[in-house]
């Protein structure tokens, strides 16, 4: 039996027979009951008390002095990356490896997403080698890091938590501290994923979620910004409500806002899914252990673990191919797709892509090399929800 045969055998093993998708979200809370009270309520938009109650919950559980949240994990990320500083002409430091949304932020501020590489053994970006990188390519000139090729400043660097992994933060916090870089965190995977028992999203000036359907803690659509810094979280808010100045009546706005506030039933759909959010993480940590065992006979790969020091909250379980089987990705896509498991590759890499096909980049090897070889298996909660309770 070939590769593709075996990873078929092994996912059967675990998820048992298709279909399967990749990743589903879970109502088995009071979803229904928050969602009643919500449209009994008449308050269903912007404004409503499941909006504030969202948050207080999401600081609580995250450590955070304060979360604001929003209608995406994008619009989270454009509203960071304008607040962390990022100005037209700007660059900023993002993984090669990362969903399209990371550089998509970037450009919204009119700035240029510059691609960095990331590390194999957290999947992220990889703070050892950008740090070489900036020393061999940039200068510090008045406490700033310009690119001395195209002249820009480096205002920011966006480390992202892959398929919740968290990255080497620790190492990320002191490039942006050595180079003048502000660090805004991507966590839009890595709800409930900590490093030393602090939650990712919260080392940075500022850090997103997203609660996309596909996330571990869905909100239908819907994201957060998460900042320990008062001014920055009540700007924030200002600018995601139209930079509406409050008032009884008049609509006056004092800058360029966005109508980015999450409604009032979004939020209560996430303060029911925040209620179960650790089953979902112990079910997610057992679906874990239960592909690593079942891929152990199988030569050539391995389920990608959390890295030391750290917790995972395994939003994606993510089986990793050894160089030499790279050939046989997409058989194995092709094969288990085939089967009814809702398998797919790792995203098309930034500097791959037509928008991006121009912006600096850093040399990318392990980027490349682990596009080459992932494959996210089906993850979702429910999966091992049984043996988790």
């Amino acid at each position: 039996m070939g590769i593709a045969g075996q990873v078929v055998e092994a996912v059967w093993s675990v998820v048992g027979p298709g279909p399967v998708a990749l990743h589903e979200p879970r109502f088995a809370g009071r979803e229904w009951d928050y969602l009643r009270e919500c449209l009994d309520s008449t308050y269903v938009s912007s404004v409503g008390p499941f909006v504030e109650r969202f948050e207080r919950e999401l600081a609580a559980f995250t450590g955070s002095r304060y979360a604001v949240v929003v209608v995406n994990g994008t619009a989270a990320l454009h509203v960071a990356l304008r607040l962390a500083g990022v100005q037209p002409g700007d660059e900023v430091l993002v993984p090669a490896l990362t969903f399209v949304a990371t550089a998509a932020a970037v450009t919204y501020c009119g700035a240029v997403p510059h691609f960095v590489d990331c590390e194999e053994r957290t999947l992220g970006l990889d703070p050892v080698a950008v740090r070489e990188y900036l020393r061999n390519t940039t200068d510090m000139r008045e406490g700033r890091c310009v690119n001395r090729r195209t002249g820009r400043v480096i205002r920011a660097i966006v480390p992202m938590h892959t398929f919740g992994h968290p990255v080497d933060i620790d190492r990320v916090m002191a490039l942006g501290e050595d180079f003048g870089l502000v660090v805004v965190e991507d966590a839009a995977e890595s709800l409930g994923s900590t490093v030393g028992g602090r939650h990712t999203g919260t080392f940075g000036a500022l850090g997103t979620l997203s609660f996309n359907g596909n996330k571990t803690l869905t909100t239908g659509g819907g994201g957060a910004i998460l900042t320990d810094d008062e001014a920055l979280a009540r700007h924030a808010r200002h600018l995601v409500t139209t930079a509406k100045v409050p008032h009884g009546w008049a609509y006056s706005h004092d800058e360029i806002g966005y109508n980015y506030r999450l409604p009032n039933l979004n939020a209560a759909l996430g303060c029911a899914q925040l209620e179960q959010l650790p089953a979902f993480l112990d079910a997610k940590r057992l679906l874990f252990e239960r592909y690593r065992r079942a891929f152990a006979a199988v030569p050539g790969v391995q389920i990608v673990a959390e890295p030391a020091g750290c917790r995972s909250n395994y939003w994606l379980q993510t089986l990793l191919l050894d160089e030499s089987l790279a050939a046989e990705r997409d058989a194995i896509l092709t094969r288990t797709n085939e089967a009814g498991f809702g398998t797919r590759p790792a995203w098309e890499l930034m500097h791959r892509l037509t928008p991006y096909a121009s912006s600096p980049k850093m040399p990318l090897p392990v980027a490349e090399a682990l596009a080459r070889r992932v494959i996210n298996l089906p993850s979702s909660a429910w999966l091992a929800m049984d043996e988790a309770s």
